[in-house]
């Protein structure tokens, strides 16, 4: 019956070890602090459960209080150029334009005085989002900038060639219209190609934002498909410094 003990432990050894392994990647090498750390949001509120797409408010303020605490610089995205090579440099970002943004994450940016861009998505349906009101007054405050993430939050993998251009381009007419101004762009669903990317430069975008865990130099290779650090609303502390330090807290 010894066997099936040391059968039985070594089981549960090798269970807890890939659970570790799974989620938290100490296996991932640290990035510089010179390196932009780009962190991609949803939701901040406290009505839905925490999740991938839901942060909420204690969680974000935990957040943004470790960012502070680490000396960050907060910075839009449209202005990441500018601070290349520095230290702490943070910019927080939200997609889709989810009302929750003005109500709960926008009070504690501005308690810390954390800039931050909301990509818009100006037709999505199906979601409670901002209102022109809360969105002016939001531009207004110099601590939000608004960039474009097409009109309809779709897949442009499954359009043809102009009709994903014109969900590009009509979305920044769109953000344009309502702040005067809409430098940056994210693809939904983080899915797109070179010719997408190729897109966002002729339509007039600084850079663009994709789904891709990492974190990298800001150069001109990626300027169109800059990484962004994974976060969940149930993340720990210890597996948010992992998420700021590495990119990504989990596989």
């Amino acid at each position: 019956m010894m066997w099936f003990l040391y059968v039985a432990v070594g089981l549960l050894a090798l269970a807890a070890l890939l659970y570790v392994l799974g989620n938290y990647t100490f296996w991932l090498p640290f990035r510089s602090s010179k390196l932009p750390r780009i962190v991609m949001l949803h939701q901040v509120t406290p009505k839905d459960a925490a999740s991938g797409m839901n942060m909420p408010p204690e969680k974000f303020e935990q957040l943004l209080t470790l960012l502070t605490r680490k000396g960050a610089i907060f910075c839009f995205v449209s202005e990441l150029e500018q601070y290349r090579n520095q230290k702490n440099v943070v910019a927080l970002s939200f997609d889709d334009g989810f009302m929750d943004n003005y109500l709960y994450a926008y009070p504690l940016l501005k308690k810390y005085n954390a800039k931050a861009t909301i990509y818009l998505a100006t037709q999505i349906e199906g979601i409670e989002k901002l209102t022109h009101e809360q969105i002016h007054e939001m531009a207004n405050s110099g601590l939000i900038e608004f960039g474009a993430h097409t009109q309809h939050h779709v897949n442009l993998l499954k359009l043809d060639d102009q009709t994903a251009y014109d969900e590009m381009l009509q979305s920044k007419r769109d953000v344009e219209a309502l702040v005067g101004k809409c430098p940056s762009f994210a693809y939904p669903f983080g899915r797109f190609n070179e010719k997408h990317q190729k897109m966002a430069q002729e339509i007039g975008f600084k850079n663009a934002v994709s789904t891709r865990k990492k974190i990298e130099a800001y150069e001109a290779v990626n300027q169109f498909n800059i990484p962004r650090v994974s976060t969940h609303g149930a993340m720990n502390a210890l597996q948010m410094r992992i998420a700021l330090a590495k990119g990504r807290y989990k596989l």
